[in-house]
């Protein structure tokens, strides 16, 4: 039997890790910390949702997917997987679950499509599915194909958050309105009435966009840059290019808005120029 092929997230440059919540309290516990509607989610079905602090800004962007009635999976950021679970933790009270983080017991790879017996989780146009130790020899993971799939998910327009800006966005600033990460008609959750305020009243004047730079020594999230008609823009996600590198980042949208100052910006020197915006695949809106 041939082996499928695979990219594997769990290693460098993705570096995901996994949390899982189990208990009869899963379901409702999630449904009051995350922005999406989780007690929505049928066993198999997957969703973005943002877990934010009071001021409605991200604190990690979780792939979550229900595995049964009473246990989910949440897939993010190795770095942050650790400090979620703990953050977490301090609001379980008297909640019936336990989170647990497993990203040693469950290995993340990126796929077209799903795989029998395996959590799926949607990603953009792709998959990604936790493979347990004992199947990952059904995989055939080539090392360039992380950094293909970076690049996609540049090209899908797909934030992501790690340490570096950790609680530095709002969640429109990072489009999770545009890709059904926000459900503005389920109940409270931290950070909702700053997200539902951006939202009625029209206010959130910075978006994610798609951004091109021809320099070639690495660009991090967090670092500060500028576009070519002046707008401040700080970036979220890098992907490397054979000539250049691809990159999401933050700024506004709207060439005739007079440019804020950089959010999250790592210093002056690290300030570069880039071209765009490029087109993504969804609209933001007018």
């Amino acid at each position: 039997m041939s082996k499928l092929e695979a990219v594997n997230l769990s290693g460098p440059p993705a570096s995901l890790g996994v949390l899982a919540f189990r208990g009869p309290d899963a379901a409702r516990f999630l449904q009051g910390q995350l922005s999406a509607d989780i007690e929505k989610l049928g066993v198999g079905a997957s969703t973005l949702a943002g877990l934010h602090n009071p001021q409605g800004r991200v604190v990690a962007l979780l792939a979550i997917a229900r595995h049964a009635s009473d246990e989910f999976f949440a897939v993010l950021p190795q770095e942050l997987a650790g400090t979620v679970a703990q953050r977490l933790r301090k609001y379980l009270l008297r909640s019936k679950l336990e989170i647990v983080e497993i990203g040693a017991a469950l290995q993340v790879v990126g796929s077209d499509g799903e795989t029998a017996g395996l959590a799926s989780l949607a990603w953009g146009t792709r998959r990604m599915l936790l493979v347990p130790e004992e199947r990952r020899g059904e995989f055939s993971c080539a090392d360039s194909a992380a950094a293909r799939w970076q690049s996609a998910d540049v090209a899908e327009g797909l934030p992501q958050v790690y340490a570096a800006t950790s609680e530095t966005f709002v969640a429109q600033m990072l489009n999770l309105d545009l890709l059904g990460a926000i459900a503005f008609d389920k109940g409270c959750y931290t950070g909702q009435e700053v997200i539902a305020r951006s939202h009625y009243r029209g206010r959130v004047k910075r978006r994610l966009q798609r951004w091109f730079t021809q320099i070639s020594a690495p660009l991090r999230a967090g670092d500060a840059a500028r576009s070519v008609d002046g707008r401040a823009l700080s970036i979220v996600r890098v992907a490397p290019l054979a000539s250049g590198q691809e990159l999401l980042a933050v700024g506004p949208y709207m060439v005739s808005e007079d440019p804020p100052a950089v959010e999250g910006a790592s210093s002056a020197e690290s300030i570069v120029l880039l071209e765009g915006p490029l087109p993504l695949p969804y609209r933001l809106p007018e």
